[in-house]
């Protein structure tokens, strides 16, 4: 072996049958002797390789780092281990580059400077390792994907639970719904019914024709409990119209100020003998709005008043057309209705503590409040005890 390093049998033995590289230089960094393994990991011979710079054993773009680290070694040389956490790289003969770990260590021969570099192939971990890697972000890629998945479980499930405790809350108001109609039906429709009931068998005991205004009398009674009974059942239908969605609204253009006066025309057959009806309007007449449902938010609102008005009570109605608003107010010179009741108006069947003892569902100002929500209106209650009430209806025109 030219240039042999070691003579002495147990370390030439060493030298020779180590199952890693091992290449020895000197201060200039010429390869002086390799190992058989060391030439049959760079496929070289030992004539080919002695005599040569380490550079050769090195792929080309890393030499200016090796130059950098080799100037350092000469002027601090030292024994140093494996190396790890550094990707290093080697070149075989024909040009096949292998990742390597190498451990280096150094002596002097007759006083020149020795190094020794110990070399390992570790492309077989290095492949492991790859492999490894994908495994794991293969591994990483399906867990966050089943935890996507288990996120959109629980957030289905938690949509599910609101959707489940919604519809029993649905289904809990439908209950109550229904108990507060039947309650409220059984109690106003006895009152109508039994004034037809006793008016129809009034009117066979006045048989003569003196009798005639008798029977008229009697007449208008049926008649008066059969509109009552009419406007309960328009309420009922109403509000369950609302409730279904089932309420189409149709705007359109038209003059607010006689259609106003056309509905007090039709709702002074409903008032007390001596209530009166003064309506004023301000501003251009011209609005864009669903004249069915202004109709019947009108008739509530007055339908209240005069309920609740005295028999020679004053009812005033005003339209106001001004920056972009329609305002409607219906106010009244009744009974009113206490801060607490005002908090509560609005709500289905609800009716205020001095109401008890006259007729109706509780369901009109629920309307009232619906059919102006659809036509992008707002319902305001002004009202003291024993001074009257004001609706004020805001509808923000288009």
């Amino acid at each position: 072996m030219p240039n042999s390093l070691i003579e002495s049998t147990p370390f030439e033995a060493f030298f020779n049958y180590a199952s890693m590289g091992i290449v020895v230089l000197n201060d200039r960094m010429i390869i002086q002797s390799a190992n058989p393994f060391a030439l049959g990991l760079f496929e070289y011979s030992i004539e080919e390789i002695v005599g040569k710079p380490i550079a050769v054993l090195i792929p080309q773009h890393y030499h200016h780092k090796d130059t950098g680290n080799r100037d350092k070694y000469i002027h601090q040389p030292k024994n140093r281990p494996m190396v790890v956490g550094m990707d290093l790289f080697a070149i075989k003969k024909d040009g096949t580059v292998f990742p390597v770990e190498l451990s280096m260590g150094n002596y002097k021969n007759n006083d020149e400077l020795n190094e020794i570099v110990f070399i390992s192939d570790i492309s077989v971990r290095k492949n492991a390792e790859r492999e490894v890697e994908k495994l794991h972000n293969k591994l990483e890629e399906i867990v966050g994907q089943r935890t996507i998945e288990l996120t959109n479980a629980m957030q289905q499930l938690e949509f599910s639970k609101e959707e489940l405790s919604r519809s029993l809350i649905k289904e809990k108001e439908l209950s109550e719904l229904k108990s507060k109609f039947v309650s409220i039906a059984s109690h106003e429709f006895r009152t109508p019914l039994s004034t037809i009931l006793s008016s129809t068998y009034l009117i066979e005991k006045y048989p003569e024709s003196e009798d005639q205004p008798k029977r008229a009398k009697h007449l208008e009674r049926i008649v008066s409990s059969v509109d009552m009974l009419t406007e309960i059942l328009n309420d009922f239908l109403s509000v369950d119209k609302i409730e279904e969605g089932k309420v189409q609204i149709r705007t359109t253009d038209f003059n607010i100020r006689e259609v106003l006066n056309s509905i007090i025309k039709e709702i002074k057959i409903i008032l007390k003998k001596r209530q009166v009806i003064h309506y004023h309007h301000k501003g251009q007449t011209e609005v864009t709005l669903d004249p069915s449902l202004l109709k019947h938010i009108v008739m509530n609102l007055v339908s209240n008043a005069s309920k609740f008005t005295p028999e020679t009570g004053l009812i005033e109605i005003t339209t106001v057309c001004a920056n972009r608003k329609i305002i409607l107010s219906v106010k009244d010179t009744g009974m009113g209705i206490s801060r607490e009741d005002q908090k509560h108006l609005m709500e289905r069947f609800f009716r205020g503590g001095n109401a008890c003892d006259i007729q109706g569902t509780g369901l009109g100002l629920h309307i009232v409040s619906k059919y102006a929500e659809l036509m992008n209106g707002r319902v305001e209650c002004r009202s003291e005890l024993e001074q009257g009430t004001e609706f004020i209806i805001t509808f923000n025109s288009k």
